[in-house]
């Protein structure tokens, strides 16, 4: 029996070669996914001439060139959540990223426009690395483009499915199934392997899906119109970020707060060594009545009164308003110095004491305590370890 079958038109529904063509189009058919390829290697190479090394970065580089840390991006730091997909640990981690940038974008762009596929990169990093945030606190420094390439994967998901009876069924299940497996074993990978920003890759993910079906455009006059689709997308979208933003926890410390006490503890140790020296001049220049100079006991207590007592209580008064907090990571070296300071200026003051009333007992002592405090102070505590990286 023969039949008949209907004339293919201009409307006929795209097969998987027109796909495919979009996914294989050069740099001129995705000019915005090129110039994030371009971005993120640009910064990069900024970050290795920085210091940053090539296979590994620990976390102050990326840090200081944007990625995300709970206390710097709680302290007013917000843009943090942007700029994190744009730093990368170490040339692995950016060449695998920006491979799958490529494989996922060129398509993604066409299929969306270059705005919408800006507002679904964008928005899908930002979310991922919200949900890091929620999820890590001030654990690790968070950094890389997965998360926003997982919601690429996402967006990819939710159009391929909508748009299913418009590809052949067999290309259909080719590149959904390769999508999904890919997203799976990724996010398996993630819950195995050390230094992987799992919740960055779900927040991605989730917040593709959603996006890209807010943002969806219809592939052919067939396409289904996602009216429905796209109001639930919506209300998902803002309950979601209702429930990141109300569940962000608190810093333990702020990064600002730190960073003055590690200035203060800065100034502290460079301001001890020239008081130390002057210490020991004075120290030398006896009484005359000992052998020495020409000062009296009287005038070397004062000049010990102003050149030693009264810089540790004023490095005591600086180093106790330097209070970032018993959580970060100077506090025990504040707490060591802040005791050091009252030390010293408790030895200078029973020295100055015991010199103007010619008494060489308490002198001894005086000594004796400063010797204490300075060998207290050869015997720091150990810094806090720097918080570990983690990239999407």
């Amino acid at each position: 029996m023969s039949q008949a079958h209907p004339a293919a038109d201009a409307a006929t529904p795209p097969r998987w070669a027109n796909l495919s063509a979009m996914q294989s189009g050069g740099p001129r058919q995705a000019p915005l996914c090129s110039s994030l390829l371009l971005i993120n290697l640009t910064v990069f190479a900024l970050m290795l001439r920085a210091g940053s090394g090539l296979w590994h970065s620990a976390s102050g580089v990326p840090l200081a060139w944007g990625a995300s840390f709970g206390p710097a991006t709680q302290d007013g730091q917000w843009w943090r959540l942007l700029t994190a997909m744009f730093v990368h640990f170490g040339l692995v981690h950016l060449v695998l990223n920006l491979w799958a940038l490529w494989d996922v974008g060129r398509l993604l762009e066409r299929l969306y426009g270059p705005l919408r596929f800006a507002l679904l990169y964008l928005g899908s990093g930002l979310v991922g690395n919200l949900l890091s945030l929620v999820v890590q606190g001030n654990q690790a420094v968070s950094g890389g483009a997965s998360g926003a390439i997982f919601g690429l994967y996402g967006a990819l998901l939710v159009s391929l499915w909508r748009e299913r009876e418009q590809v052949d069924r067999r290309e259909f299940r080719w590149m959904f199934g390769v999508a999904l497996v890919f997203t799976l074993l990724t996010l398996g990978m993630g819950w195995f392997a050390g230094g992987i920003d799992n919740a960055a890759h779900l927040g991605g993910l989730g917040a593709g899906a959603t996006l890209g079906t807010l943002l969806a455009r219809r592939w052919t006059p067939h396409s289904p119109a996602p009216i429905r689709e796209r109001w639930l997308a919506a209300v998902a979208l803002g309950v979601g970020m209702a429930a990141l933003l109300t569940h962000i926890p608190a810093p333990s410390y702020l990064m600002g707060e730190e960073l003055r006490a590690r200035a203060a503890i800065q100034q502290f140790l460079n301001q001890d060594q020239r008081v130390s020296q002057r210490w020991n001049q004075l120290l030398a220049a006896r009484p005359a009545t000992l052998g020495g100079g020409n000062l009296s006991f009287d005038e070397l207590a004062g000049r010990i009164e102003a050149n030693v007592t009264t810089v540790y209580d004023t490095s005591f008064e600086q180093l106790t308003a330097a209070n970032p907090g018993a959580g970060a990571p100077s506090a025990k070296t504040l707490e060591s110095l802040q005791a050091y300071a009252a030390l010293r200026a408790d030895a200078a003051r029973a020295l100055a004491d015991g010199l103007r009333q010619q008494d060489p007992g308490k002198i001894d002592a005086a000594l004796k305590k400063a010797r204490q405090a300075r060998a207290a102070a050869q015997q720091p505590p150990a810094p806090a370890a720097a918080p570990p990286a983690s990239h999407p």
